[in-house]
């Protein structure tokens, strides 16, 4: 009886055992997971607000809709109360923020649209060719600074909230904040570039003449069997190329980033030293991140460019079909 009661007690002791064992390797560091948090969306589980289902649709707020609202509406306030402030000077000439302001307005007109769109129609498309690109450029860069994790630190050590709490500063934490690393994002911007395109050739030759320019004429009959499904291909094919463009880019350097960071935990986990993993990440992980960082803030504004600088130029072979 004693020697059954001891199996007994060993066996309850591995099963207890086990169970530790289980539970700290759930609790162990998953890069994989931990990354693809950080550049998705919010998911439906942790909206930052609930809202009812409509149609089977629910249209609760998650974090990539309030960044572009805080964009947007932030993008909207400084522009306007900057642009009203100068209406009521006196003096013409612009000083401060409305002097850069009125240079990118300039530049992005004289450098960007007259030379694809043409004089004619210069002024007609600049607004949005501008709006474009400093809707992208704001949006990407945003996505660099780490407000949510200051927040998310500030939640657990100030706060005192726990991980798991239902905070709102909790909620916000889950997902990513670059809004452009959201194909949904990404393909409404090219959505809107692929209906600009169809309206100017329209404005510019007629809702009939534009739909004859997608082919040259003049060639033999059998050539247009082949042109003209290309063609249509290629209608498809310039705002998908947008979208995925933008997205991949503004995805692609976080990921980097996360795991090159996460060497520091996975060494730590790994080796079972948190001086190693503290060595290979003030040796190896942080200077590489850094660099990464610093060539991010390069794709920030060159994806931001070529966003629009292509819009611009399908607006134009659009309008001026004969170059």
């Amino acid at each position: 009886m004693m020697s059954a009661a001891q199996h007994a007690e060993e066996a309850q002791a591995a099963a207890e055992h086990v169970g530790e064992a289980e539970h700290g390797a759930d609790e162990a560091f998953n890069a994989g997971e931990v990354i693809i948090e950080h550049v998705s969306n919010s998911s439906l589980d942790h909206p930052i607000l609930h809202l009812p289902s409509i149609a089977g649709i629910d249209f609760s707020v998650t974090k990539h809709v309030m960044m572009l609202w805080l964009v947007a509406g932030g993008l909207f306030v400084v522009i306007t109360l900057a642009t009203r402030r100068y209406l009521k000077q006196e003096r013409l000439v612009p000083t401060g923020f409305m002097s850069a302001l009125e240079w990118l307005v300039q530049v992005i007109r004289d450098s960007m649209v007259l030379p694809n769109v043409g004089p004619k129609f210069v002024n007609t498309w600049t607004p949005l060719i501008l709006t474009l690109l400093v809707f992208i450029l704001v949006s990407n860069a945003i996505g660099l600074v780490p407000i949510f994790e200051v927040l998310g630190l500030v939640d657990r050590y100030v706060l005192s909230n726990a991980a798991d709490s239902e905070s709102l500063i909790n909620s916000v934490l889950h997902g990513g904040s670059t809004t452009t690393a959201n194909y949904n994002v990404t393909a409404a911007l090219a959505i809107i570039t692929f209906f600009s395109i169809i309206v100017a050739g329209t404005m510019a030759h007629g809702f009939v003449k534009h739909w004859k320019n997608l082919v040259p004429s003049g060639h033999p009959w059998p050539i247009y069997i082949l042109l003209i499904p290309i063609e249509l291909m290629s209608m498809f094919v310039r705002p998908f190329a947008l979208t995925m463009r933008l997205a991949a880019n503004m995805t692609g350097g976080h990921i980097a980033i996360l795991s090159i960071l996460s060497l520091v935990f996975i060494f730590n986990q790994v080796f079972e030293s948190a001086l190693l993993g503290t060595g290979v990440g003030f040796a190896v992980a942080v200077p590489l991140a850094v660099g990464i960082s610093a060539l991010e803030i390069i794709v920030v504004m060159v994806q931001a460019y070529v966003f629009t600088l292509l819009t611009s130029v399908f607006i134009g072979m659009a309008i001026n079909v004969h170059h």
